[in-house]
This record gives structure tokens, sequence and C-alpha cells, in this order.
């Protein structure tokens, strides 16, 4: 198994890294109800679950 001779010091791994940085999350409008929601991710909006602008789900109501 391969493994480094010497340790790698915290400040050399860390210059490495410096340009890994979290970015803004993208935010998309929902075709069919105009509501904002995360890129590539499905959204409850009034008890339906959307995804690329289809309704895919809709939440069971208990009527009695």
């Amino acid at each position: 198994m391969a493994h480094p001779k010497r340790k790698i010091s915290k400040s050399r791994r860390d210059k490495r890294r410096t340009h890994i940085k979290a970015t803004e999350r993208q935010i998309g409008i929902c075709q069919a109800t105009s509501e904002p929601h995360l890129y590539h991710r499905a959204h409850w909006v009034d008890g339906k679950l959307y995804y690329r602008g289809k309704v895919l789900k809709e939440e069971a109501t208990s009527e009695g």
C-alpha cells in the first residue's frame, strides 16, 4: 500500500487546498409554479412534489 515517505505538514497541505472553496448554491425558478428551488432537486409546493415542472407526487390527505 502506498504511503508518503515524509509527513506533509498542515501548512503545506492547506496551501494546496486554498483554491477549494464552497460555492453558492444555484437557485432555479419552477416552470409550473414560479417558485424558487435548488437545481436538480424536487420541491414541495401546496402539497405537490414538483421536479422539472411536472408533478411527481401529491400529498395524501386523510378525509373521512
